[in-house]
C-alpha cells in the first residue's frame, strides 16, 4: 500500500475550468518527489489534496488508505505536513517560538514534549536565538525556514514543502537540502513543489512533470533531465550542470550529469583515460 494515492483525481475551483484531469499517482513511505511544472500546471493543487486542504471534484486521495473526503484537514496535518509557499498564509503567532509550538502543544502532548519538540525544530532550522522574535521581523528567508520548523514540531510522515527555496541566499538554501536529506534518512517523505530544477538535482530522487492539469511525465530524476524535448515542450530548462552535461555527449560525458560533483567526477575519468 502507497502512503499516499491518488486516483483519477478530477478538480475544479470554479466548475468551469479544471484545475487537475484524471491524475492517477502514488508516493511510497521514504521517498522524496518533485512535482515540477509552469504556474497553473497543477502541481500546487494536487499536492494540497495530499492533506485534505482540497478535496477532489472527482476521484479520491486515500492517506494510508483512509480517503481524505472522510478526515478533516486538521487531522490529516499530523500526517501529511503543508507548508505554504507564502509564509504569510502560515504564520499567525507574535512570536518564534509560539508559531512553531502551535501545532505539538494543539495535539495535546505534554509540556516537555512540547519544549522539546520546538527547540529541536527551532535549531535544525537554524533559528535558534530568535525564539522571542515576532516572525514578521525576521527576512522572508527566515520565515520560510520558521513555516519548515512549525511542521518539524508536529513530526508528520510526509513533508510537502511549496517552493522551499524561494527568497533564500545560498545559507539558507543549502540548510533547506540539508533538512530534506536529514527527514528522507530519519524515514520521512517528502514532497517538493518547485521551478528550481538545480534543486529538483539535488534532492529528489524521482520527479512528476505536471501540465495542463496532467501528469506528463513521472520518473527518476536522472531519467526526466535526459528527456530533452519533453522538458523543453514543458517550458522547463534542465539545471545548468546538466545542459552543459548534453552538449559534451560527443566527448563521452554522460548526459545524466545532475550536479557539479558528479560533472568533475566524470571529467576526472575522462582525463585518466587519456592519460594512459
Amino acid at each position: 500500500m502507497k502512503l499516499i494515492e491518488a486516483e483519477d483525481v478530477w478538480f475544479s475551483y470554479n466548475h468551469e475550468v479544471m484545475a487537475l484531469k484524471g491524475v492517477s499517482l502514488g508516493i511510497g513511505k521514504g521517498e522524496t518527489v518533485a512535482l515540477i511544472g509552469q504556474n497553473g500546471g497543477g502541481k500546487t493543487t494536487l499536492a494540497k489534496h495530499f492533506n485534505g486542504l482540497l478535496k477532489p471534484t472527482k476521484g479520491r486521495v486515500l492517506v494510508k488508505g483512509v480517503e481524505t473526503r472522510t478526515l478533516p484537514a486538521n487531522k490529516l496535518a499530523f500526517t501529511v505536513g503543508y507548508v505554504f509557499q507564502n509564509p504569510a498564509h502560515q504564520i499567525f503567532s507574535s512570536k518564534v517560538r509560539d508559531e512553531v509550538s502551535f501545532g505539538p502543544h494543539n495535539a495535546g502532548l505534554s509540556s516537555d514534549e512540547v519544549e522539546r519538540r520546538t527547540a529541536e525544530a527551532i535549531e535544525k532550522v537554524g533559528l535558534k536565538g530568535y525564539e522571542d522574535v515576532h516572525p514578521y521581523d525576521l527576512d522572508y528567508g527566515k520565515q520560510k525556514l520558521l513555516t519548515v520548523a512549525s511542521i518539524m514540531s508536529m513530526n508528520p510522515e510526509v513533508y510537502c514543502l511549496d517552493e522551499p527555496t524561494t527568497g533564500q541566499d545560498h545559507k539558507g538554501r543549502w540548510m533547506v537540502a540539508d533538512l530534506i536529506h536529514r527527514l528522507n534518512d530519519s524515514g520521512a517523505t517528502v514532497v517538493v513543489i518547485t521551478h528550481d530544477m538545480r534543486f529538483v538535482a539535488e534532492v529528489a530522487k524521482r520527479v512528476v512533470l505536471i501540465a495542463d492539469g496532467r501528469i506528463l511525465a513521472d520518473m527518476p530524476t536522472k531519467e526526466i533531465f535526459e528527456k530533452s524535448e519533453m522538458l523543453r515542450s514543458a517550458q522547463i530548462k534542465p539545471p545548468q550542470i546538466t545542459e552543459l552535461a548534453h552538449s559534451l555527449t560527443r566527448y563521452n560525458v554522460p548526459a545524466s550529469i545532475l550536479t557539479v560533483t558528479e560533472m568533475a567526477d566524470a571529467l576526472q575519468s575522462i582525463l585518466r583515460l587519456h592519460q594512459r
